[in-house]
C-alpha cells in the first residue's frame, strides 16, 4: 500500500486577528501530496492549505475568515511555488529489474547452448 505525506511548500505568518481569540498570531502552511509506494515516489500537483492561530492553537476554517484573511491567503496562495509533478522509481524498482533481466539472459543462455548437463 502507498504512504502519503504532506511535505510542507511554504509558512507565512499573518499579522491579522483570529477570529476566535482576536489574536494577531497566525500561522498559514501549504502542502503538497507526496506518495511513497514500493516501486515508485510520486509527487502530486495536489495542494492543501492550513491555517492556525498560535495562541489558542485552533484551526481556522474557510468559513470564518475575514475579508483580511482572504486577502492574505491569496496573495501567499499566488507566491507558492510547488514541486513539479513526478514519479521517480526506487531502488527496489531497479533492483527487480535487474533480476529480471538476469533471469532472461540465464534463459537464453540455456537455449543458445542446447541442453542442460548436470
Amino acid at each position: 500500500m502507498a504512504k502519503e505525506k504532506l511535505e510542507v511548500i511554504k509558512e507565512a505568518n499573518l499579522n491579522n486577528n483570529c477570529p476566535e481569540c482576536f489574536n494577531q498570531d497566525l500561522n498559514l502552511t501549504f502542502y503538497q501530496k507526496h506518495t511513497y509506494g514500493s516501486f515508485f515516489h510520486k509527487i502530486t500537483g495536489e495542494l492543501s492549505n492550513k491555517l492556525v492561530c498560535n495562541t489558542c492553537h485552533s484551526t481556522i476554517y474557510p468559513v470564518t475568515w475575514t475579508d483580511d484573511i482572504e486577502r492574505m491567503f491569496n496573495y501567499y496562495q499566488k507566491t507558492v511555488i510547488p514541486a513539479k509533478k513526478t514519479s521517480k522509481p526506487t531502488m527496489l524498482f531497479y533492483s527487480l529489474i535487474l533480476v529480471l533481466i538476469a533471469l532472461v539472459a540465464a534463459v537464453i543462455y540455456v537455449f543458445i547452448s542446447g541442453t542442460i548437463q548436470f
